[in-house]
Order: structure tokens, then sequence, then C-alpha cells
């Protein structure tokens, strides 16, 4: 852990030193060895000037270890000069002040863009996926080095983000890349969005059913949306019961009734495609059978269902395996939209893995 402070205080050019411009120190308890240090970073390019990145560095270690890494980190910012002490100047004021991170004080243009790509890798393993998002945008040299889907910045993100079990398992084989594996885990079913009688596994990604007599049970995703086009796969992993459904909900969707009914599609808030019955559900009513066509196959337990959603035609439409089986909805309102998903069969699982951009053709 400790490679990034040696590689600030040895390998970097003088002009890095402007970048620390604040350390705090938290302590968890007097009596837990765990340690996080925060340390502002700024681009001073023209094009991002005042942009503050926060590194969260972990470190397990005696108390005496935060000393330690205080003097590291004072020595590195004590070789850059008149500027440097400024700089930390400023941010020791700032911080005093209350702001969490320091205000971007001087540094020559284009700092940032001349780091050693090396540094940067280092720094950016302990940066969280939204930092991460913000990074890219500071300059070319930032988004060029994460855009390697599969570089060790997203492998070790991938890493303290997603289970063991996920990873192991086929549920991402889908995904070739880390950040398209961390991309799915922002967009999973939601533990916190969904009914009282279900709950997401440790993997993140399933959702499972408690067997709850006269309960009809739904779970909206993390993440809706409002344009674009989205794809994601799910699929029941149990028995579907006499209503399983997919589709789409707003925030305003209910996501728990009494009895067995179809819940998606129950209201004007919902749309749904029953996988029982091939019934396509909406306001109450039921808008015809899916797939349009005579002796549709019925569902089977482990098949992917691949959800399309294109909120710029505001359609939504299905795949399975590689059929495109057509537009199931079409009208969609200018809303937030999330993935959902409602079952009735107890101890029934479901899985949704979001997928991106759909591909064409």
């Amino acid at each position: 852990m400790s490679d990034v402070f040696k590689l600030a205080g040895v390998l970097l050019p003088d002009a890095f030193a402007e970048l620390f411009l604040s350390i705090r120190v938290t302590s968890v308890s007097s009596h837990v060895a765990k340690r996080k240090y925060y340390a502002a970073l700024s681009d001073c390019s023209p094009f991002s000037f005042g942009i503050l990145l926060r590194c969260e560095v972990k470190l397990l270690g005696r108390l005496e270890a935060s000393g330690r890494i205080r003097r590291i980190m004072s020595g590195a910012a004590g070789g850059g000069g008149g500027s440097s002490c400024q700089g930390a100047a400023a941010a020791a004021s700032c911080s005093s002040a209350g702001s969490p991170y320091a205000a971007a004080a001087g540094g020559g243009a284009g700092v940032a863009g001349r780091l050693p790509a090396r540094v940067l890798e280092h720094v950016f393993s302990y940066l969280e996926m939204t930092d991460l998002m913000r990074c890219a945008l500071v300059c070319w040299h930032w988004n060029n080095m994460l855009a390697d889907e599969n570089s060790e910045v997203w492998r070790s993100l991938c890493s303290r983000s997603l289970s063991d079990e996920a990873m192991r398992s086929d549920i991402l084989c889908n995904l070739p890349t880390y950040k398209g594996k961390l991309k799915a885990y922002q967009h999973a079913l939601s533990s916190h969005d969904c009914s009282r009688n279900v709950y997401v596994k440790k993997n993140g990604f399933t959702l499972h059913r408690n067997p709850i007599a006269q309960s009809t049970d739904g779970a909206r995703g993390k993440i809706g949306f409002s344009e674009g086009r989205h794809a994601w796969e799910i699929w029941w992993e149990g028995p579907l019961g006499t209503v399983a459904v997919i589709g789409l909900a707003t925030k305003r969707a209910s996501l728990q009734c009494q009895g067995y009914v179809a819940l998606l599609g129950s209201d004007d808030q919902s749309w749904g495609w029953n996988l029982v019955d091939n019934n396509l559900l909406h306001n109450g009513e039921v808008n015809g059978n899916f797939p349009q066509c005579n002796n549709a196959p019925k569902y089977q337990i482990g098949e992917r269902i691949r959800v399309i959603l294109d909120m710029d035609d505001k359609t939504l439409a299905f795949e399975r395996g590689f059929e495109f089986l057509g537009i199931a909805f079409r009208g969609l309102p200018k809303a937030c939209l999330f993935p959902a998903v409602s079952a009735v069969y107890g101890n029934t699982e479901v899985t949704m893995v979001y997928l991106g951009n759909p591909l064409d053709g």
C-alpha cells in the first residue's frame, strides 16, 4: 500500500507535489488498526482547472503508521519548492474551514498530462467507479490510461467491488471486460428497492423470493433510464409459478401486493411480459400475446431473455438466444424507467445482468 506514497516522493517530478494539496487522517477506532487517508488531487490544465479528485487508500498497520505516512507525504510536498508550500498552506486553510477537499492552488498547465503511466495506474487503483469516470474527463492522457477496460485499474476495482461467487460463476460470462462487469453490478437489482419478501443474494445479481403465501413480490434495478439505448439479460433459476413477469417500472410502481397477480403491468406505471402465458401487460390490461407468432414456445428455466430498451424511440423489445422476438411496447413515456421483475413462487430466483448499449445486427 505504501508504494503510492514512495512513488510520490521518489519517482514523480517536483510539479506533482502541487497535486497533493491535503492529507486527512481519520481514525476508525483507537483500537482498530485501519486508517483512511484522503489526498485531494487537482489538475491544473486549462480544461479542467479546479477539478478535485479523491484518492482513498485503506492501510492496515499500527497507530504509529499514520505518523510515518504523514512524514513521507510532507517530504514529497517539500520537494516541490515554494509554490508547493503555498499549495499545501492553501489546502490546510481550506481543510480547517471544513471543506472535504482542498481548493486548487497554482501550478503549471498540463501537469496531469505529464504524470508517468505507472504512477497513474497506482493512484487510479485506489479510486472508486465514480471518481474514475471523472478522471477520464481530466485530459487525454488520463482518458487513454482508462480506455483499456481490462487494465489493472479496472481489475483492482472489480476485485474490491464484486463477490468471488459472481466472478467465478457464469453469471457475467457475456461481459468480457472488468469495466463491463462493474457497470453490470452498478445496474443490478436493488436490495433497497424491492418487496420485503425478497432479497438480493451475496453474488449481487440474483433475487431470491421467500416462500410467502398469497403475495406477489417485485424489485427494481438500481439505476433507471430516461435516454439512450440499453440492454440487459434476465433469467429464472427456479419454477415460474402462475405468474413471472419481466419488464419496466417507474419509481411510483408498486413492488408488492396481495394474491398471485401480474404485478408488472397492473397499472399505468409499469410494463410487463408474463413468461408463463406470454401475455403483454400494461395499465391492468392484456395488450396481446408475445411473441406474435403461432404456437410461441414457452419459457424454459435458465433461458436468458435479453431486454432492449430504446428511450430515444420509446420502445421495449426482447430477444431469446440469438432470435429477435420483436418490439413489445411502443410509445413509452418520457420518464425515468427501471428494469423490473415480479415473482410469486416460493424460493424461486431471478438474475439480472446489465449489458450496456445493445449491438445492432
